[in-house]
């Protein structure tokens, strides 16, 4: 079938526009808009069949003259977009199944290729008209808004790219998580036992960095990933645990982090602190989940029964560099896997002695148990220094001191 017959069988249909012919044919030629384009087809296909010139009075059978919309689709977009801070935009069209079938039953028919959807034709000419009133670009890849029309109900759709930070935290006071919990009884929609918060426990680290988050950026959440995660029990110090914060459509994007750092140090003081706050990306947050750097903590320890130092420096000397089996521990056994691990202790010290109790500092391998090294969970973990020195032990109290592996800079 030759291209004037394919013009005319397209015609036969019914009333169609401009854009809608030149969209069958979108793919040929370059240069022209396909309204041009399919302008250009009916010509030539009137002349073609020496036939009285048609032009198209709508409305379109396949778009209902959409595209004569566009100008009103686009003060739409800028309407919605108010006061939300952007400088790149992506447009969608969610396009009514009619129209979507309407135009597929054409290319089906007559076989054609290299047509254009609608909403491709519809994406750009509303983002051209987006940009000429706003002066803000579209950007296919990494969009800090994205806008989609619904053509069927009339409405426009926006929804904010989140920004991430990344970032390292000290955390202070034991008792704290590191993300927020909901009620195991209520599932988080509050109830007498957590005096209806609908949370396990009344803050997290997340919650510490994320509430001055939430607020500087006008967003309606913040996530924290980190890398890894301490015990609610114990403190995090030293140089602090690497970090991304995912701020949930925020509409402020421009702002200054020193001075974010000094607000959530400010209003978490003597509970959470911040440091080397820079700008992160989304593939960073997989990053961050899937550290192996080693970690440094420190420990005070009670031993049932007195202890000499040489029996305690036998028995460290004995873990020293050894690899240790450990089974899914029984604390954490209802939220995890039962597997064995093995894991290294890479270093284990003594540096002195409280009231009795003993301080040790242990470097290990992402993923050791250090309480577990202690008491040896019931034989659950092997060899352990409890097993070693032939008596119980326990963990008293445990500060992460140092996590590895990572690089603050971009």
């Amino acid at each position: 079938m030759s291209l004037m017959e394919e013009v005319g069988r397209i015609l036969e249909y019914g009333d169609v526009c401009d854009h809608c012919l030149g969209r069958f044919y979108g793919r040929r030629s370059f240069g022209l808009t396909n309204k041009d384009r399919g302008s250009a087809l009916r010509i030539a296909y009137y002349l073609h069949a020496n036939l009285p010139f048609h032009s198209h009075e709508g409305p379109c059978w396949i778009c209902g003259d959409l595209f004569a919309a566009v100008p009103a689709w686009a003060g739409r977009v800028v309407h919605a977009t108010e006061g939300i801070e952007f400088s790149t935009f992506l447009i969608g069209t969610r396009v009514p199944p009619l129209m979507a079938e309407s135009e597929e039953m054409v290319w089906s028919d007559l076989g054609l290729g290299g047509s254009e959807a609608l909403k491709s034709e519809m994406n750009r000419e509303v983002g051209k008209a987006v940009s000429e009133l706003t002066g803000k670009s579209a950007d296919l890849s990494h969009p800090e808004v994205v806008i989609i029309l619904d053509l069927q109900h009339g409405v426009v759709e926006v929804q904010i790219s989140p920004l991430f930070i990344y970032g390292r935290y000290r955390k202070f006071e034991r008792g704290i998580p590191q993300t927020h919990w909901d009620c195991r009884v209520c599932r988080g929609a509050g109830c007498e036992r957590c005096n209806f918060t609908g949370k396990m426990y009344p803050d997290s680290v997340e919650e510490l960095i994320g509430r001055p988050v939430t607020e500087f950026f006008g967003a309606e959440s913040a996530v924290l990933h980190g890398a890894g995660r301490e015990d609610i029990d114990a403190r995090m110090v030293g140089t602090g645990r690497p970090f991304v914060l995912e701020v949930v459509s925020p509409r402020r994007r421009s702002v200054d982090l020193h001075a974010l750092e000094e607000l959530i140090n400010e209003q978490a003081k003597e509970r959470v602190s911040v440091s080397s706050l820079r700008w992160s990306r989304r593939d960073e947050v997989e990053i961050i989940k899937s550290h192996k750097g080693y970690k440094k903590y420190r420990i005070l320890i009670e031993v049932e029964s007195p202890l000499s130092r040489n029996e305690l420096q036998s028995a460290i000397e004995a873990l020293k560099g050894v690899k240790i089996e450990q089974r899914t521990p029984q604390r954490v056994a209802h939220r995890r896997a039962d597997l064995v691990r093995e894991r290294k202790v890479l270093d284990i010290e003594f540096i002195g002695e409280e009231q009795g109790r003993y301080l040790l500092e242990v470097t290990g391998e992402a993923g050791l148990y250090i309480k577990e090294l202690i008491s040896g969970d019931n034989g659950r973990t092997r060899p352990s220094l409890a097993e070693i020195l032939g008596r119980p032990a326990q963990v008293c109290t445990l500060d992460v001191v140092q996590v590895e592996g990572f690089t603050d800079g971009e």
